[in-house]
């Protein structure tokens, strides 16, 4: 995850370097997912729009970054 943007949108980079905006599931939301920048991410793609995306899980901060 690259940024956070208003209305619990988030600027996602995915690993062909392209970059999305996505949104968290609901299912996610229930589960109170809290993200940072510079979190690994898995991102649905929207069949329609492929600039748009759904969070559907979390992985691990990239190495190097600590918490803030």
């Amino acid at each position: 995850m690259v940024a956070l943007l208003p209305r619990q949108m988030y600027r996602v980079e995915l690993e062909d370097l392209s970059r999305v905006v996505a949104h968290v599931s609901d299912r996610r939301k229930k589960d109170f997912l809290r993200l940072l920048p510079g979190d690994q991410v898995e991102v649905e793609l929207s069949p329609l729009d492929l600039t748009r995306g759904r969070v559907v899980a979390k992985g691990n901060r990239q190495q190097g970054e600590g918490r803030r």
